[in-house]
């Protein structure tokens, strides 16, 4: 009877133990997936700062190149984008009588489309009723730069710290398996750099592409469309969805043809990218169905909110390759990741 209850007794501390493990994971997941985007932007820069060293180039010297790198892209997208995007939506709705002028002369879904937007101009606050939102909106920019900032200085970290972290892993398991364990955590790793360095290439194709098929059929907005189509396509299934839907609703308020070139335009681009583009850029990087996409998607914006929506198919990504080597009994080591900007060898 001693030996029974006291292994009712550690049995249940396993699972009180077990549970507020559970219970606190819960509370900072937020936290959890900040580091595991940490994670794949190490992933995905890891072979250009290995490259870089190699040519006698500093790590940290070659972290910061990549994060100014990221910066010029990001200014020159603004300079390019943001002056074209705001003319055109001055055009759009004008200024003082200029607005009303057009409210009165459209008809039709343009009409609404004015009419609506006119309203929600009139119905914007002012003066002291601004103080509020505008100090929720401060806080929630400085809560977002806090979170980028670590993102970025965690990623840097490890950078140096990865192989160090997977050599004590492997410490503590049996010396046959450690070689499989370090194989898998260089495989997870190549899988996410080409998946993200293959995004990322894709968003700069079809936001350029697309918005000067929109511009070529006289689409309005089509600088903006076209970056918001070029943006969305870190969303899988959804995001395509989306700007279509976009793209077409802009262009009935001018006219079905136009709305119709744009859907078509859309469709054609997405073909061309899931037929041509995707398997020579992206290969069989991640290797996931349709289905488990969906479901991820689903399932990561249920636990960790909507922002971690970008995050569902790196995370189908290492669970698809833990199941494959510790359920399916794969050897990471003859797994083939496509090259990406990178080979394979840069990446190690």
């Amino acid at each position: 009877m001693r030996e029974t209850a006291r292994r009712v007794f550690l049995a249940t501390l396993i699972v009180i133990a077990m549970v507020a493990a559970v219970l606190a994971l819960w509370k900072i997941r937020i936290l959890i997936a900040l580091l595991f985007l940490a994670f794949i932007v190490t992933a995905a820069m890891r072979p250009g700062v290995e490259a870089l060293r190699r040519r006698g180039i500093p790590r940290a010297v070659g972290i910061l190149a990549h994060y100014a790198a990221l910066l010029g892209a990001f200014a020159l997208l603004l300079w390019l984008v943001v002056p074209r995007a705001l003319t055109q939506v001055r055009n759009a709705i004008g200024s003082g009588s200029g607005f009303d002028e057009a409210t009165a002369e459209s008809t039709g879904l343009q009409h609404d489309l004015l009419v609506g937007v006119q309203r929600r101009l009139e119905d914007l606050p002012s003066g002291t009723e601004l103080v509020d939102p505008a100090l929720e909106i401060g806080v929630k920019g400085f809560e977002v730069a806090i979170g980028i900032f670590f993102v970025l200085a965690s990623a840097a970290y490890w950078i140096f710290e990865r192989d160090r972290a997977v050599d004590l892993v492997a410490s503590l398991l049996p010396r046959p398996r450690r070689k499989i364990v370090r194989d898998t955590w260089t495989l997870i790793d190549l899988k996410l750099g080409a998946y993200v360095r293959g995004q990322l290439i894709l968003i700069v194709l079809v936001g350029v592409v697309l918005s000067l098929i929109f511009w070529a059929i006289g689409l309005p907005y089509w600088i903006l469309i076209g970056a918001f189509a070029g943006i969305v396509e870190i969303i899988p299934v959804i995001g395509p969805l989306a700007a279509g839907a976009l793209a077409v609703g802009a262009g009935l308020t001018m006219s079905w043809q136009v709305a119709l070139g744009a859907g078509l335009a859309v469709l054609v681009v997405r073909l061309l990218e899931d037929y041509l583009v995707i398997p020579r850029v992206l290969g069989e990087a991640v290797g996931l169905s349709p289905l488990v996409v969906l479901f991820s998607i689903t399932a990561v914006a249920l636990i960790f909110g909507e922002f971690a929506v970008l995050l569902a198919i790196p995370i189908a990504a290492v669970v698809s390759t833990l199941v494959d080597v510790v359920v399916r009994g794969k050897d990471p080591a003859e797994e083939d990741v496509p090259t990406v900007i990178f080979s394979a060898q840069d990446a190690e």
